[in-house]
C-alpha cells in the first residue's frame, strides 16, 4: 500500500521567514506557503520538500537536499556570487580542493561533491554526477 503512495520529504529550520528568503529568494526556488505551518520547495522536476519551523531546531547533521548540477564549478561560483560559501570539513577520506569540491569523477570515486549550508545550519549538497 504505501509502495503505491505519493511522499515528499521534510526538515526543520529555525526561522520561517529567514528560510523562505533563503530558498526563495536567493536560491530562486519556487515556494508555497501553507500558513501557520510552513512552506513547500517545488523545484521544477515536480518534487516538494515540506520546511517547517521547530522551536528547539536543531541543525540537521547530514545532507537534507541535494542539487544535481551540469557544472559544479559555475554552480559553485554563482552562490558565491550570493555569498554562500562552501563548507569545509576536514575529513581524510574526503579531500576537498581550494573550491571545497571532492573531486569523485577524477578519481572514480562518485560525483564531484561540495556542501553548504542554509540558515538554519542544515546541510545542502552540490553535486555534478558526470
Amino acid at each position: 500500500m504505501l509502495n503505491q503512495a505519493k511522499v515528499f520529504s521534510s526538515f526543520t529550520v529555525r526561522d520561517l521567514d529567514e528560510a523562505r528568503a533563503f530558498y526563495s529568494e536567493t536560491l530562486k526556488i519556487d515556494t508555497k506557503n501553507w500558513p501557520e505551518m510552513g512552506f513547500e520547495l517545488i523545484f521544477t522536476d515536480g518534487n516538494r520538500h515540506f520546511v517547517y519551523q521547530k522551536k528547539n531546531h536543531r541543525a540537521a547533521d547530514f545532507t537534507v537536499l541535494n542539487f544535481i548540477v551540469e557544472n559544479i564549478d559555475v554552480a559553485l561560483e554563482d552562490l558565491k556570487s550570493k555569498s554562500i560559501t562552501p563548507q569545509y570539513y576536514n575529513d581524510p577520506d574526503l579531500p576537498q580542493d581550494e573550491k571545497g569540491v571532492v573531486r569523485g569523477l577524477a578519481t572514480g570515486h562518485g560525483p564531484d561533491i561540495a556542501w553548504i549550508k542554509d540558515p538554519s545550519g542544515n546541510i545542502l549538497s552540490i553535486l555534478q554526477p558526470e
